[in-house]
């Protein structure tokens, strides 16, 4: 994938490539798999309010492409991001960590998460996991270098003791 994509979020800040970060970004090859998994989840997605679909897709640490798509309510506080789905479908199918992600739109844009999803994500994945962007990959720690942590771990919504 090129890093010459230009659309929707090309106004958020680009980042550095994970390269310059430390970070193995997937090769272009894995990146249009990852690409292709969004598109086809994205057609599934619902989205009769905003008519704005949006597919997600990731790699797993054991090599699991996990995807999802966004889910509308008319409520609009209640939708659900295409990369909620990508979270659930990776603990329903065995859990592990996400090693790469992209998000597309229905345009084939490679969009970048909300803020709200930036925050979920980084429980899931570490700080150097390359996300597509459309200038290229960045990592998931550029998109969110101040991410909010619990001072203690918690077990099943419990403090640990």
């Amino acid at each position: 994938m090129s890093g010459t994509v230009s659309g929707r979020h090309a106004r958020e800040e680009p980042g550095r490539a994970p390269e310059a970060s430390g970070a193995t970004p997937p090769a272009d090859e894995d990146w249009a798999i990852l690409v292709a998994a969004a598109r086809t989840v994205r057609d599934r997605s619902y989205s009769p309010y905003s008519r704005y679909p949006v597919g997600a897709a990731a790699r797993t640490d054991s090599g699991r492409i996990v995807t999802g798509c966004n889910v509308e309510n008319a409520s609009f506080g209640l939708t659900l991001c295409a990369e909620c789905g990508v979270l659930s479908q990776l603990h329903a199918t065995g859990g592990g960590r996400i090693t790469a992600l992209v998000c597309v739109d229905a345009a084939d844009v490679p969009i970048l998460p909300c803020g709200r999803c930036r925050q979920l994500l980084v429980e899931h994945a570490d700080p150097e996991t390359p996300v597509l962007s459309p200038e290229g990959p960045i990592t998931l720690g550029e998109l969110l270098p101040h991410q909010w942590k619990l001072t203690e771990p918690t077990q099943h919504g419990r403090r640990a003791r």
